[in-house]
C-alpha cells in the first residue's frame, strides 16, 4: 500500500515540473501579447486557404479568451502552425 502511494505521489510530482515547463515552451499560452504577435503574423501572409485557416482559429483563440474557455491556446497554437504552412 504504501509503494502505490510513493508511486502516485512521483507521478504527480512529475506532472506538475512537466506541466509549467511546456506552458513555458510555448511562449506563456494564451496572452493578449502572443495574440497580437500571431495577428500580426496572420496580417503579413498571401490570401490563401492557410490564411483564411489562420483567421478563423485566431477568432476562436479571441472569443475562447474573452468567454474564459480553456481552448483559447489550442486555438491559438493551431493559428500559428498556419502562419508557417506553405
Amino acid at each position: 500500500m504504501l509503494k502505490k502511494v510513493l508511486g502516485v505521489a512521483a507521478v504527480a510530482a512529475v506532472a506538475f515540473a512537466v506541466v509549467p515547463a511546456q506552458a513555458a515552451h510555448m511562449g506563456g499560452g494564451c496572452s493578449s501579447a502572443n495574440l497580437a504577435k500571431t495577428e500580426s503574423a496572420i496580417e503579413t501572409m498571401a490570401d490563401g486557404e492557410h490564411k483564411m485557416a489562420a483567421q478563423k482559429e485566431m477568432a476562436a483563440a479571441q472569443d475562447a479568451m474573452l468567454n474564459g474557455k480553456g481552448s483559447c491556446a489550442m486555438h491559438l497554437s493551431k493559428a500559428m502552425q498556419d502562419t508557417m504552412a506553405k
